[in-house]
């Protein structure tokens, strides 16, 4: 499990009863992680992906809702469960989840599949 990864599962466990919003709970999170690195903590990918998922109610413990700007890593978390669904086996393989999910385009990864995964491996995503 990456950092972000990481920060995505303590939000989930901030969310359940200690913080107000799953935004606040991943602000929360990725400061712990991240203490002395603000662009880490404010990098959009990651959160977009995490609070996509929580905006569609995929995140156990959190009811859907407005939470998310973000379209495309929305989008990519989203398929990426689809997938997940369909071949356990792309757990182990963040790569080609990465390239299934953006379907060939030339997009580099960041951390989006980390989050997925991780909360995928964590039991924390409703399937």
């Amino acid at each position: 499990m990456g950092k972000y990864g990481t920060a995505a599962v303590m939000a989930t466990k901030l969310y359940e009863g200690l913080v107000s919003s799953p935004n606040d709970a991943w602000v929360k999170a990725v400061t712990k992680v991240f203490p002395s690195s603000e662009s880490s903590q404010k990098k959009g990918c990651p959160r977009g992906a995490y609070l996509g998922l929580c905006e569609n109610g995929f995140i156990r413990g959190v009811p859907k809702g407005d939470y998310c700007r973000s379209k495309k890593n929305k989008e990519y978390a989203l398929k990426a469960v689809e997938l997940l669904k369909q071949d356990k086996s792309l757990l182990s393989d963040e790569k080609r989840l990465w390239e299934i999910v953006v379907g060939g385009e030339e997009k580099k990864p960041n951390h989006q599949m980390d989050v997925v995964i991780s909360l995928w491996n964590e039991g924390l995503i409703c399937v």
